[in-house]
């Protein structure tokens, strides 16, 4: 495995959805391009908690199209199968491309953490479900709050612990799903500033 796609997308009511995928080389942890992709407001689904495939999906579609080759694995800023259907964005972008996918999620949505997760860098402890584990609540950093980590599609429930483990990180976030997050924000205010009126 050599190269992954970071997804994030930026939002605020009444202005263009931005999606940003970044194509990160797992040898030289550095950027390789940046795919952006811009739906107007109006033509989004509404953010329902649960539906987020619905809403992101699509974009994240269009964004990972405008980059020159495809990655050997998706890092989404979403639920992977640690939601009630199994099939948080993280999951679904991977099935529907067939391809190896993780969700990173910033906040709890399903399944309960076993234990207390210490406050040391690295820490993790299991998510459960229905008596099955299903990701991983996950201290990147020392005294940060913790992340939301599950394997989206072929990726085990044990490998994306140490996948994640693996990505640098100066921030709460791995360092490609930051740069996405910059990338989408950065793109999104350049739009709305008509500075960017389309990408690709």
């Amino acid at each position: 495995m050599r190269t992954l796609a970071a997804l994030d997308a930026s939002s605020k009511k009444d202005e263009a959805l931005v999606a940003a995928a970044v194509l990160w080389n797992l040898e030289t942890q550095a950027i390789l391009e940046v795919g952006l992709a811009a739906v107007a407001y109006e033509e989004t689904f509404p953010y329902i908690p649960g539906l987020l495939s619905f809403r992101e999906a699509a974009p994240y579609l269009a964004a990972l199209s405008e980059l020159s080759q495809l990655p050997d694995l998706l890092l989404v800023d979403g639920q992977g199968i640690l939601h009630p259907r199994g099939l948080g964005i993280g999951a679904h972008l991977g099935v529907h491309l067939d391809m190896p996918s993780i969700g990173v999620a910033k906040t709890p949505f399903y399944g309960e953490a076993e234990g207390d997760l210490a406050e040391e860098k690295g820490s993790a402890v299991p998510i459960v479900a229905k008596g099955k584990q299903l990701g991983w609540l996950y201290r990147s950093r020392s005294r940060v709050k913790p992340l939301y980590v599950s394997p989206g599609h072929k990726v085990s429930v044990p490998a994306t612990l140490e996948f994640i483990k693996a990505l640098p990180g100066k921030t709460r976030l791995p360092d490609p799903l930051k740069q996405a997050h910059e990338w989408s924000g950065k793109a999104r205010r350049e739009h709305l500033r008509g500075r960017i009126t389309e990408f690709g």
